[in-house]
């Protein structure tokens, strides 16, 4: 069974940084593409970058494209997600997911995780 640990969250004040980490325990990457997502209060959960395990390759979201990095180690099973010049409206709990790769559809295996809470304050 495919379970996400998500951790790194907490409050920063805007232009600050965190760093995510999603481990993921009953499955090991193998060239599949795993998703860090975010879900604000009142609002649908979205995407925000993606990453293919084998290559690295990467696609991110517009509005979070130039601030985020994501990566992994695939020999600890973790995927990260380097949040730099957060802003408020980056408020959310933060999840990772595996996904299809080319797009943001989760795959039938994936169960979402319990998440990491960011808070930035202005």
């Amino acid at each position: 069974q495919v379970q996400h640990v998500e951790s790194g969250g907490g409050s920063v004040q805007a232009g600050g940084s965190r760093r995510l980490s999603c481990t993921t325990s009953g499955y090991i990457y193998d060239r599949d593409c795993v998703g860090w997502f975010r879900q604000a209060p009142g609002k649908e959960r979205e995407a925000v970058a993606v990453i293919y395990t084998g290559t690295g390759v990467t696609y991110y979201d517009p509005s979070v494209k130039g601030r985020f990095t994501i990566s992994r180690d695939v020999a600890k099973n973790t995927v990260y997600l380097q949040m730099n010049l957060l802003k408020p409206e980056d408020t959310a709990m933060y999840y990772c997911s595996l996904v299809r790769c080319g797009t943001y559809n989760t795959t039938a295996n994936n169960a979402w995780g319990q998440g990491t809470q960011v808070t930035v304050s202005s």
